[in-house]
């Protein structure tokens, strides 16, 4: 008795005697929890599938892909500026 009320006038206003935890039920909670945010986050496929699929147009000199034929002119015109430009749907991957 005296060692307790000893312990609650000793401690600080407001402060809380620490309670034993238990952590049978609440553990498997937390992971059934954890499994389900992770399920959600995880994603579906890869980047590069993605960046293959948004490749539309090729270069028909040296057949480096592009996103869009207004990048590919600028490609061809800084890397064969001796060529003439080729039509859009000339350069459109197939």
């Amino acid at each position: 008795f005296w060692l307790k009320l000893f312990q609650v006038l000793s401690s600080p206003p407001g402060f809380q005697a620490k309670k034993a935890m238990v952590r049978g039920h609440a553990k498997e909670q937390a992971q059934q929890k954890n499994a389900a945010k992770q399920a959600s986050m995880k994603k579906s496929g890869s980047q590069l599938d993605a960046q293959k699929a948004g490749l539309k147009f090729q270069c028909p000199a040296c057949f480096q892909e592009s996103t869009n034929y207004k990048m590919l002119q600028q490609h061809y015109e800084s890397k064969h500026p001796k060529l003439p430009m080729p039509a859009e749907a000339d350069c459109q991957k197939k």
